[in-house]
């Protein structure tokens, strides 16, 4: 049975609620599209980076094939995620449009609140240099328009995160993904190099913690701007930072949450989370943090063994 990241990281953190040791690692209402007039938010992580299609994210229309979990299935539990879309323009922004259906094959309307939004839709390039992470607006018939930025040539793969609010799996978390193609001339780009450090806009970030696959560890992030702790830190989806990780090869996908409290924006500069990846090898992590009104997204490789 598939348990998504979300779920789990839940349930440890109830278990874990009068421990300080342990905590969570890690998209306002439906129809809300926020996140595309931030700065700093539809980035790649690598502005030069150009890649080629990864083979195991390939695939016709409607081929997606289910992974072992871990988001790498168009269908979960007699949820699918459907889309016409298989090819994205290049060049220039497009509308991602996709529909989640559930058990009864109608789409499915009514949907959760999870970190203060019903949908929350990622786009990641097949060398994980490219990242995107949309809050996209529903239609009364349940379609779902993802506003993407540009993307590079090349293969990406799309994930739907989400919790039914009604029929069988209310209240079940769920992330589904596919693939799509961004036509054009496309280089594949090397992952970065494993490291416990990266720069963003100015801020440092460093990890700090041993993860092992498939064992919760303790981890800590740590901001800092020329030297000295960042205290400023404002709420971003009801957290101070919101992180989501993809596993080299297949894209495998966590999205974890950490259990630092919110007070106004006095976050920082220290974010502890509870680290639990289910693979070995290198994950590309994306840490989403806000100052000032401004979206900043960091990313670093952390090798898990």
């Amino acid at each position: 049975m598939f348990v998504s990241p979300r779920a789990a990281v839940r349930r440890r953190a109830l278990v874990a609620a009068g421990a300080a040791a342990v905590l969570a690692l890690a998209l306002p209402a439906c129809g809300s599209s926020d996140d595309n007039a931030m700065p700093g938010m539809h980035h790649d992580a690598s502005a030069s980076a150009t890649h080629s299609a990864d083979p195991s994210m390939s695939g016709m229309p409607g081929m997606d094939h289910a992974g072992d979990g871990n988001g790498l299935a168009a269908a979960k539990d007699g949820y699918r995620l459907t889309s016409a879309d298989s090819t994205l323009t290049a060049g220039r922004p497009a509308a991602y449009r996709f529909t989640v259906t559930g058990p009864d094959g109608r789409p499915v309307t009514r949907f959760a609140l999870d970190q203060t939004k019903r949908m929350h839709f990622y786009a990641v390039r097949s060398d994980l240099t490219g990242f995107r992470h949309l809050h996209p607006a529903m239609a009364s018939d349940g379609t779902w328009t993802a506003a993407l930025p540009a993307l590079a040539p090349g293969s990406w793969r799309v994930f739907a995160s989400f919790t039914p609010d009604s029929g069988s799996g209310k209240g079940e978390d769920l992330v589904l993904s596919r693939t799509v193609t961004v036509p054009g001339r496309a280089t594949d780009t090397p992952l970065p190099a494993a490291t416990t450090s990266t720069e963003a806009d100015g801020y440092t970030v460093t990890v700090t913690g041993r993860p092992m696959a498939g064992m919760a560890h303790p981890l800590t992030v740590r901001i800092t701007e020329g030297g000295e702790p960042v205290t400023d830190l404002q709420p971003y989806l009801d957290t101070y930072a919101h992180l989501t990780a993809f596993h080299e090869g297949d894209a495998a996908f966590a999205h974890l949450h950490p259990t630092t409290g919110v007070d106004g924006g006095h976050g920082g500069p220290d974010l502890s989370f509870h680290a639990e990846l289910p693979a070995s090898g290198n994950w590309r992590l994306f840490l989403q943090f806000r100052t000032g009104g401004t979206m900043h997204t960091a990313a670093l490789t952390l090798r898990i063994s």
